[in-house]
């Protein structure tokens, strides 16, 4: 049976589900006071002051030419910004009572960073269903068992023809399954374009939405929450769904648009007097930053969201109790540039700033933070490698986000690569030539120092931990060309650092040719694409092949991409990395990047079977020896029934 909810997407619409109404979306509190280093938290008392405050940072801070008003018009040059990065827990696997029998089921779930810390995605299970963002829909999968795969029901919107409505990730809790859709306005003259509800898009929207799946068949809309603005990240902890929106603030718009947030057909404006900012302030660029802490098993509650006035914001990590979001000086790998953090405590409903911080340089993505008993991690790099000039830090913080502890300097002219944390351990890869893998010690937070350094040609774009004293590394293998390197196939590394001081790679296992920097694997620059089970001697990731003809050794040469789908690993300690087979979507060479449907993004297992997703096809194989069980197309297009 199929289900197909019918929303005219402006924002204003009634909904006749039982939901909180607007009146229920309010800040969580009107505490924050304090002072906190150089800066103190205050909320503005008027529009003025906010659009006056905007208009005199740029006219202060920017560095690009100055601010100027003209017959009453601001002319402001546009300042650079970054964009979002592209996010120990040994294994990811779990246990349920299948709703259906009386024995466990044992699955994968999402390649989280921090246990108890769940992270949207566009593939969940929970070990009988699974749920894929393909396209412009939802399609929920009965898969197990895989001999009677189906689809179940889908997911879509109608939109109005200027706007276009994408899924973009997904949360599933129990009966509930909370989809994120990025609203897209086409770019057309504002007075030309005005709403049922007398509004005008003018920015890109967010569209949070929560279902009842309790009935797979037959979904039912619970609430949705939207918001003008750009969705930057979401976590969910517990019952709790905490989501990250951005809006951009330029200050040449008059008026300023301050945040709306609508729910079941009503809005509310974030006013001036509501929003957090800091008197004193060197960010040019800036962003409306808004969180939400949505209940998503209790459609009555309250949903409680915060605004502040922060550069902006560039990366974000997350603990079971804190949110930590950082924002880098617009100074690109500049030796003065620094990264602000900011330290936003979360528990159930409650959304609460602690304070903020500030380190030398820029971070690389989530996995360059960490806290841990009290104390919040960082790995920054200063500089660049084209001068020679970069160098690469690990800064301790207090739970006030003062620096207690520094390690610097660390691989002059190189920058970070990968990072992670580990308890009183922290793995490090910096590149430019060659690979140097850095143990860390931590344990002492007042005095962090390496403990040992293995160098290797090629680098590790994302760490993950096989055991305490064993990484797993996927990344490049490379030829040294005496100042620089050429890029090769994908390199997987396994490293015994059980003598910290002398790290070793104990396998490794390289695959293809000189491909495209991130093209080669979908886990080079996203840690959700990676499957690993300790228990089952399992490691899966997504692989664009490239080979080069076999005349050709020059390791400048790009090969041909001849092949893309799942390469399928037995991994242990004692045999290494043995490849056990490949799992591909289509077979055919000729129309393979023609057919962008066909690339395989995500792979889980459900007991003995392994499923691979790609947006058109969800395929089944058998662990053991990877034969065929089955497959089930996903049809293209959003569904109009």
């Amino acid at each position: 049976m199929w289900f197909v909810p019918v929303i005219l997407i402006s924002f204003m619409i009634a909904v006749s589900v039982t939901s909180t109404a607007i009146s229920m979306i309010r800040p969580a509190t009107d505490k924050y006071t304090g002072i906190w280093g150089q800066t103190r938290l205050k909320k503005f008392s008027s529009y003025e002051e906010l659009k006056n405050f905007i208009i005199e940072a740029y006219r202060a801070n920017n560095s690009y030419s100055s601010v100027r008003i003209d017959n009453g018009v601001i002319l402001v040059p546009l300042a650079m910004s970054w964009a979002p990065n592209s996010e120990y827990n040994s294994d990811y696997i779990k246990y349920i009572i299948n709703p259906m029998s009386d024995t466990s089921v044992d699955y994968s779930t999402t390649n989280i960073q921090v246990e108890g810390v769940d992270e949207a995605d566009i593939v969940k299970t929970d070990g009988r269903y699974i749920y894929v963002v393909t396209g412009e829909k939802v399609v929920i999968i009965e898969a197990y068992p895989a001999e009677t795969t189906r689809v179940l029901s889908e997911i879509g919107l109608v939109h109005i023809p200027e706007d276009s409505a994408t899924p973009i990730e997904i949360f599933i809790n129990q009966d509930k399954l909370v989809i994120f859709w990025r609203i897209t306005h086409s770019w057309v003259e504002p007075r030309f374009v005005v709403l049922q509800n007398n509004s005008i898009p003018n920015r890109d929207s967010i569209l949070v939405q929560v279902y009842d799946i309790s009935d797979r068949e037959n979904p039912i809309l619970k609430r949705q929450i939207s918001s003008d603005g750009n969705y930057f990240s979401s976590r969910m902890i517990g019952d709790f769904v905490y989501v990250i929106i951005t809006s951009p603030v330029n200050c040449w718009d008059d008026p300023i648009p301050l945040p709306v947030l609508h729910s079941n057909g009503e809005s509310k404006t974030v006013e001036a007097n509501e929003i957090y900012y800091f008197e004193n302030s060197e960010d040019t660029c800036y962003n409306f930053t808004t969180i939400m802490a949505i209940n998503s098993q209790n459609d009555e509650a309250s949903i409680v969201s915060e605004t502040f006035l922060i550069g902006t914001t560039q990366d974000i990590f997350v603990s079971l109790n804190n949110i930590y979001i950082t924002q880098s000086t617009c100074k690109w790998y500049s030796e003065s540039e620094k990264t602000t953090v900011h330290k936003i405590s979360v528990s159930n409903r409650t959304i609460e700033y602690k304070g903020m911080g500030e380190v030398p340089g820029y971070v690389l993505n989530q996995f360059s933070m960490d806290e841990y008993q009290g104390y919040f991690r960082i790995a920054t790099t200063t500089g660049n490698t084209w001068d020679g000039s970069a160098k690469n830090h690990v800064y301790v913080l207090d739970e006030d986000l003062n620096i207690v502890g520094r390690l610097e300097n660390i691989a002059s002219g190189e920058r970070i690569y990968s990072v992670r944390f580990m308890g009183g351990r922290a793995y490090l890869v910096t590149f430019k030539q060659v690979d140097p893998l850095f143990v860390l010690d931590l344990a002492d937070p007042t005095n962090p120092r390496v403990l040992g350094e293995l160098e290797l040609p090629g680098y590790s774009d994302y760490l993950h931990p096989y055991d305490e004293n064993h990484i797993i590394g996927i990344g490049k293998d490379t030829i040294d060309a005496g100042s620089f390197a050429w890029r090769q196939g994908v390199k997987i590394s396994l490293f015994d650092v059980s003598d910290p001081a002398n790290p070793i790679e104990i396998s490794r296992y390289v695959i293809g040719d000189r491909g495209t920097e991130w093209g080669d694997s979908y886990a080079l620059s996203d840690h959700r694409a990676f499957l690993f089970s300790r228990e089952r001697n399992l490691l899966v990731v997504p692989i664009e092949l490239a080979e080069r003809e076999s005349s050709d050794v020059s390791p400048w040469t790009y090969g041909v991409r001849v092949w893309q789908g799942a390469y399928v690993f037995n991994i242990s300690l004692e045999e290494g990395l043995v490849l056990k087979g490949r799992i591909s979507h289509s077979e055919n060479s000729q129309s393979l990047w023609s057919s962008y449907g066909s690339q395989v993004r995500r792979s889980i297992y459900i007991e003995n079977v392994l499923y691979t997703i790609s947006d058109g096809l969800v395929k089944m194989n058998n662990l053991a020896d990877l034969s065929e069980i089955g497959s089930i197309e996903l049809l293209p297009g959003v569904c109009l029934h």
